[in-house]
């Protein structure tokens, strides 16, 4: 079944090609209705129908739109329940967590696939007639390449879990955030073309994404115009906004950025994340200058701890000196911080911000 099935257009005559590329990527031919597929698999079909909608899938009626695997599908989710692994809670948020993430995947999949490998179309062939041959060549090398990078990224998620503190951290975690903005988008939006405005952002989000990445941060999703990452170390989420800050200042076809960082507790949900540290974050990012990094005291007062940046350049000029006198090479830091107004923000209070440089950029 598709998400795009309805319960109005279920008995339409679907086109062949649509059957063919679904028998194709399923690999089996529909033959149970929604009550056939829940009695077979063993669950209610109350159950079933909370699993299907929350995997993104559209009541069908009582049309034979299941298969096989969707019956196995229903088996081993309820099976998870039975066990005890999961609630049934879990269970419905672990369709809905799997099914958005997909959908959105197999959107972008096709849109550039056919976009990219059919344009122009073979000669004498519709892009309709190619897509047969690309999916049938793709779908087991996709599917592998699939289930590899789910495996390292759950590798890497298990692996900061079992680094956790203590249980509670495991959910409402100490980390930071950052939200790194473009600056005059909505202008831009009536500047540009689609096209131009697609490829701007796609070139944002690319660089963004890699430049996360690469630091040991973590992308937690883009909004077009803005990118929310995250990073357990204070030093790691601060170079990533200098680097975003540095490296779309060197490129003439972006606009100015800016980036606001918070660090505190964050409830973290179905890869998302929540809270007031967030929301500090997306504030900050609003009042600051730009091509400029704004973070909160208490990131600030992080990379203090971690001696990741001076309190003051008094304290460092001072600290220097001390080490010279006793003959020991003076302490070095990484950025530097400099305290801005505090200033009244919108449903947190007031709150002083720091402004984020490097510390070869730091006033002497």
């Amino acid at each position: 079944m598709t998400a795009d099935d309805t319960g109005s257009g279920a008995d339409a005559i679907p086109h062949p090609l649509a059957v063919r590329l679904e028998q194709l990527i399923l690999g089996a031919e529909r033959r149970y209705t929604p009550f056939q597929a829940a009695r077979t698999a063993g669950v209610s079909m109350e159950l079933a129908t909370r699993f299907w909608r929350a995997m993104g899938f559209a009541d069908v009626g009582q049309a034979k739109a299941f298969t096989e695997a969707d019956v196995l599908a229903l088996r081993r989710l309820a099976g998870l329940v039975e066990a005890g692994l999961l609630s049934e809670a879990m269970a419905v948020q672990v369709a809905r967590s799997t099914g958005q993430t997909t959908a959105r995947l197999a959107e972008w999949q096709i849109d550039s696939f056919l976009e990219g490998l059919t344009d122009p179309p073979e000669p004498g062939m519709t892009r309709t007639e190619v897509t047969y041959p690309i999916i049938e060549l793709l779908l087991p090398e996709l599917e592998e390449f699939l289930v590899y990078v789910w495996r390292r990224q759950l590798s890497a998620s298990a692996g900061r879990v079992v680094q956790a503190a203590d249980d509670e951290e495991m959910v409402d975690r100490r980390l930071c955030v950052g939200f790194a903005d473009l600056v005059g988008f909505t202008r831009l939006t009536r500047r540009m073309e689609e096209e131009e405005l697609g490829e701007l952002v796609e070139a944002f989000e690319t660089t963004a994404a890699d430049l996360v990445a690469a630091r040991g941060g973590r992308l937690i999703k883009t909004l077009g115009d803005e990118v929310l990452y995250a990073a357990d170390d204070a030093a790691v989420a601060a170079e990533i906004a200098l680097r975003l800050i540095e490296t779309m200042a060197n490129d003439e076809t972006m606009p100015e950025l800016r980036v606001g960082i918070a660090f505190g507790t964050v409830t973290t949900r179905m890869g998302d994340v929540f809270g007031t540290t967030v929301n500090l974050a997306s504030r900050l990012t609003s009042i600051a200058p730009r091509d400029a990094v704004l973070v909160d005291s208490a990131f600030a007062e992080e990379l203090i701890r971690t001696g990741e940046a001076p309190a003051s350049e008094a304290e460092a000029a001072e600290a220097a000196a001390t080490a010279e006198k006793e003959g020991e090479d003076p302490p070095t830091y990484r950025f530097a911080l400099q305290p801005m107004w505090q200033r009244p923000v919108r449903g947190l209070g007031v709150v002083e911000p720091w402004l984020l440089t490097r510390r070869d950029a730091a006033p002497s």
